[in-house]
């Protein structure tokens, strides 16, 4: 990647950090960064903001929403260990089926006794890919202090060079009531989820079945942010859309995750499972939700695209999709010499530069 960008004359400023916005009226003219040289001005034609809470927006003075933080989405640190005998694994969850929440598509329309009976069948661990559960030994170990109780156990299945396999655990730490837009609360968070983890890993190593000679091969270097910003843009992708697999004119990038949240703050907030999009089918993700209102020559990528709350887009291949599309929106303007919004009236030419990089947009594929 560096290399590419070498060849092509791109400079990079790596370790610096954005410090101001750079504004003449309401067009955005480029940003101040600090590091460890001091001050820096950048000048842009046209400028991304993929800070993943929209601080650029934010200080461009582009309008946002935001949830008080008692209701935001928990956060977390994640951590990934090898060395697990996946063999014990899966004869642990055969033979404790009930311990476990097996989560398939909701338009398999499987019952819980036809997903035990799938699960039976596996042969290895890898056909399964996610597994929450270990309940009465998550609740054995609760009464006597050997778990948080801010979350469940589970983990993701992670490939390594070689067919190796780890566990990668992502939601062993919970960290509510954390405002991701101030320091103090960052900090806290950090804190408390590593407080967490580290009862954790203590958990897997004594009660799990499989993972008596794992250990831990990465600690993520920071809280993951589940919930913060949405940069309100030209559209708002609502819940509405997602769920009815909406397409647009000017679509960038499909997404098939499900409307709602996966991780519930509160009883009074989101919903656990979701809601997804009709036919078992993807959903658009139109170019307007990249172009903020109220300000020119900027776009937003990422986790703060323009979306209602349930249609919040945080994954990491949501974030990739939009990146790819504001990086060709962003060379089409600086080369035009017009600002994203102009680019609105002709979006079919960066829809044919994202197909010819391999970008899916038409067509519909079903499971």
């Amino acid at each position: 990647m560096f290399q590419m960008m070498q060849e092509n004359g791109v400079h990079l400023l790596l370790h610096s950090w954005l410090s101001m916005c750079l504004k003449q009226s309401n067009t955005v003219k480029g940003v101040i960064v600090e590091n460890t040289s001091g001050r820096q001005v950048v000048f842009g034609k046209i400028t991304i903001d993929c800070t993943g809470e929209g601080d650029l927006s934010v200080q461009a003075g582009a309008p946002y929403e935001m949830l008080p933080k008692e209701q935001l989405q928990p956060h977390t640190i994640s951590f990934t260990v090898d060395g697990v005998d996946w063999d014990k694994v899966l004869k642990y969850i055969k033979e404790n089926l009930n311990e476990f929440s097996f989560r398939p598509h909701p338009f398999l329309n499987w019952s819980q006794a036809q997903m035990h009976e799938k699960i039976k069948q596996v042969k290895d661990i890898t056909e399964i890919g996610e597994l929450m559960g270990w309940i009465s030994l998550r609740n054995e170990a609760m009464a006597k202090g050997e778990w948080h109780g801010q979350s469940g156990v589970g983990f993701f299945l992670c490939p390594r060079e070689g067919g190796v396999i780890q566990a990668h655990f992502q939601h062993s730490s919970h960290v509510g009531n954390c405002d991701p837009t101030d320091v103090r609360d960052l900090t806290s968070g950090e804190i408390e989820a590593r407080r967490q983890i580290a009862i954790a890993w203590k958990f897997v190593k004594k009660y799990m079945p499989g993972f008596e000679k794992a250990y831990v091969t990465r600690v993520c270097p920071e809280l993951r942010i589940r919930e913060s910003r949405r940069i309100m843009g030209d559209y708002v992708l609502t819940t509405e859309d997602v769920i009815e697999a909406k397409k647009f004119n000017d679509v960038i990038g499909k997404s098939a995750f499900p409307a709602a949240g996966h991780h519930v703050a509160s009883t009074d907030t989101l919903t656990h499972t979701g809601v997804n999009p009709k036919d078992g089918g993807s959903h658009d993700i139109p170019y307007r939700c990249l172009v903020p209102k109220n300000v020119e020559n900027l776009l937003v990528a990422g986790k703060p695209i323009s979306t209602d709350r349930d249609a919040y887009h945080r994954f990491l291949q949501q974030t990739m999709v939009t990146g790819q599309a504001a990086g060709v929106a962003a060379a089409l303007c600086a080369k035009k010499g017009i600002t994203p919004r102009q680019l609105e009236e002709d979006i079919a030419e960066v829809q044919n530069i994202l197909v010819k990089q391999g970008a899916i947009l038409f067509g519909h594929t079903e499971i």
